[in-house]
């Protein structure tokens, strides 16, 4: 009997990005717009490489981290006008907005993970006990938690009102991305190990464990709905985990080199991913229209239910271009509520020949306008 799932497939792949050689500024963050006959534009004001960045919920903001110990507040408009957060001593790894957009929590190499008000532009206070690099760091959907994970091959929770370390998780790597589930109830961790690991919240316990990759794991997204889960890696895959089954469902190769950044979109219906190759690939889902409940349901009824799920390896109908040579670092698939049209924009950051990719959608559509300061068109 055929699968209960329908494949994901291959929407559109992104191949602007290898031009971005030519006539940009090294450690500068360009805005791709996507649709026939724009322009990119460029945005200046790093010293050095960009290492994250992520839209604001409220899509009026996006904040960027970077290697020359800054964190940056843009204002997504021709302008380019941008604000500094000052308080690392280090280079920062990962920047993330509060699903309140009232705040921003980021994490460095100083070892420290450091929170930040939005409306008043400040430093607020830091969590101090990683002893080594700390990768990333995301707030908890509520906002009252703030997961950090790093080089110390643990994943730290803290209360945001406490300030205080509240549960240690142990992992037998460096641990290079963290992040809730949209309900709060579990943390998932992916890093060096090759391993993803989800740990639910209310028994503080490991609940799956997933050693699918053959390679570093650099990123991961859960499905709006919690029961997907897809990672990127160094194994040059995008892996899609199915948490209600525990097991894993697909396995997409479209990129050639390692894949640094995936995310679902806001609804789930699309996802993308981005790698080495300089390429974001857009896929549709499909896999997420079946309804476990109405399935359930139907297995009840029957003395012998519908074989599990297949296991399939998906590969990419049509060609796309690749490049050599390039570094990419994590990003953000972000689509605003709604019906999904077609993305408008890519930002990605670039040093010298070494091109770094971020996958970041909105539906505004950037209108020329006159640039002032060191924003300028390309």
């Amino acid at each position: 009997m055929a699968s209960v799932l329908e494949d994901p497939a291959l929407q559109r792949h992104f191949r602007g990005h290898k031009d971005a050689t030519s006539g940009s500024v090294d450690k500068s963050l360009m805005i791709w717009n996507l649709a026939p006959k724009s322009r990119a534009y460029r945005f200046v004001g790093h010293s050095d490489v960009i290492t994250a960045l992520q839209f604001s919920p409220l899509e009026n903001l996006v904040a960027s981290s970077s290697k020359d110990r800054t964190v940056r507040l843009w204002t997504p408009s021709m302008k380019g006008e941008s604000t500094v957060f000052k308080a690392h001593s280090a280079p920062v790894r990962s920047v993330s907005f509060s699903h309140d957009a009232l705040r921003l929590v980021t994490s460095s190499d100083d070892r420290s993970v450091k929170v930040w008000s939005v409306p008043r532009r400040c430093y607020l206070f830091s969590l101090n006990q990683h002893n080594n690099w700390v990768r990333c760091a995301r707030f908890s959907p509520d906002g009252r938690l703030v997961a950090s994970c790093g080089d110390d091959r643990s994943v730290r929770l803290w209360d945001t009102n406490s300030k205080l370390c509240i549960n240690v998780f142990s992992c037998t790597g460096p641990v290079l991305s963290v992040d809730f589930n949209s309900s709060g109830t579990c943390l998932a961790s992916s890093g060096s190990d090759n391993i993803v690991r989800i740990w639910d919240l209310r028994t503080n316990r490991l609940l799956q464990h997933y050693q699918v990759h053959s390679a570093e794991v650099h990123s991961f997204s859960f499905h709006p709905s919690d029961n997907f889960l897809i990672s990127a890696s160094s194994d040059s895959t995008v892996k899609i985990l199915d948490l209600l089954e525990g097991r894993l469902i697909y396995t997409l190769h479209g990129h050639k080199g390692a894949v640094f950044s995936v995310a679902f979109s806001r609804t789930g219906e699309t996802f993308a991913s981005g790698g080495a190759d300089a390429q974001v690939l857009l896929w549709k889902t499909n896999f997420d229209r079946v309804c476990y409940k109405e399935m359930l349901q139907d297995h009840m009824r029957r003395s012998t239910p519908d074989p599990a799920p297949h296991l399939s390896d998906i590969h990419p109908r049509s060609p796309h271009q690749h490049s050599q040579g390039l570094t990419t670092y994590r990003g953000e698939f972000k689509q605003p509520t709604g019906e999904f049209k077609q993305p408008t924009g890519v930002i990605h950051s670039r040093k010298s020949s070494k091109l770094t990719v971020f996958i970041a959608f909105s539906l505004k559509i950037l209108k020329p306008e006159k640039t002032h300061g060191d924003t300028g068109r390309t």
